[in-house]
């Protein structure tokens, strides 16, 4: 670890701390437990993903997202029911105000799930993902990124875990064999564009871990202990960590999922990034693990939000996600899952 994040802003961790010599490793975890407890942000470093990937990851995105509009609308989210393709800059919403972001969702790869009569409702957000015609190279680079933001995931969920007392195999069942690989490629217009400073509302983040690699322009702001709004510039060689609320949800509230926003970039610049979050398997629950003793006076409970019910369903939590951050393709297609109001559109659509 490096310094403290109230006073410089996130701190550094090298994962290979947690592959070391058990005097260093013991060093590692105690920093770590600290960290996920406090803050539940921070850089990663020695974690192994191919520089040659991540500068092939970036150099795509921006090539997809200088696509002619016609192009990337081929495979708008609103033509998926499965929540899958590009959304266009104001058309996905956090709290009820819209987003200033265009993004390409892509989950894991999938063959759609028949609809069968007493099926879970969340068994729809499986299917295949919507790739652009005019880049054919994207589909088997982005999903080998995905493998590797998953393994980078994994390990941390482990380190964290061992971090906490436990076996490090205590959150296997939640991500065997296969958990929800949401990975986002991202593009913030600047502010000629923007409607708002909001290029992301201020939310947590809805599964186990999330792995941000950034390009070269800042705007992630992380919410510090005293109300104050901490700066996350993109550092090279690392990715940005945090944790997310299912997380929170398994330890009591004793592990962090920390509230963070995007703003806009300046007016004729942009911002590029890809977000990778590691969740659960759909059809898993959350346990509640149990703490050593001399962690326990640390649990606060997990963060109550009536507008924004928190599930131990795991697929529960994912379609409500969807389905308020993507209106549009919940009254195309799951209109049997909404309100009277949410079907006129007059309900507050929100991802958090």
């Amino acid at each position: 670890m490096t310094h403290d994040p109230d006073t410089f802003g996130l701190p550094t961790v090298d994962i290979s701390g947690f592959r070391a010599s058990s005097e260093e490793r013991a060093i590692f975890l105690a920093s770590l437990r600290r960290l996920l407890h406090e803050h539940g942000f921070f850089y990663l470093k020695g974690h192994g993903v191919s520089p040659g990937l991540i500068e092939g990851v970036l150099a795509a995105t921006k090539r997809f997202f200088a696509l002619p509009l016609a192009d990337k609308l081929a495979i708008e989210m609103v033509n998926s029911p499965h929540f899958r393709g590009y959304t266009r800059p104001g058309w996905e919403y956090t709290r009820g105000e819209r987003d200033w972001r265009e993004q390409l969702d892509i989950n894991t790869e999938a063959e759609a799930i028949l609809p069968v009569s007493g099926a879970p409702a969340w068994t729809r957000l499986i299917g295949p993902n919507q790739w652009p015609a005019l880049q054919p190279e994207l589909k088997p680079l982005l999903l080998a990124y995905q493998a590797e933001a998953t393994r980078v995931a994994i390990e941390v969920l482990k380190a964290a875990a061992a971090a906490l007392g436990q076996e490090e195999t205590v959150f296997s069942d939640l991500y065997t064999p296969l958990p929800n690989q949401l990975l986002k490629i991202i593009r913030y217009p600047g502010r000629e564009v923007a409607e708002s400073a909001q290029g992301v509302g201020a939310h947590k983040d809805g599964g186990l871990i999330t792995v941000l690699l950034q390009d070269a322009i800042e705007g992630l702001r992380v919410a510090g202990k005293n109300g104050e709004w901490l700066a996350a510039p993109p550092i090279p060689e690392t990715f940005v960590i945090n944790t997310g609320e299912l997380l929170e949800l398994a330890t009591g509230g004793y592990v962090r999922a920390n509230v963070h926003d995007v703003l806009a970039p300046p007016a004729g610049t942009e911002r590029f990034s890809v977000a990778f979050f590691l969740g659960a398997r759909l059809d898993a629950t959350v346990p509640l693990i149990q703490l050593p003793e001399e962690l326990r006076a640390g649990k606060r409970g997990v963060t109550a939000d009536p507008s924004n019910p928190l599930f131990r369903e795991v697929g529960r939590n994912a379609l409500k996600s969807r389905l308020r951050s993507h209106p549009d393709v919940a009254r195309r297609y799951h209109a049997d899952l909404l309100t009277p109001e949410e079907k006129e559109g007059n309900a507050i659509a929100s991802a958090y």
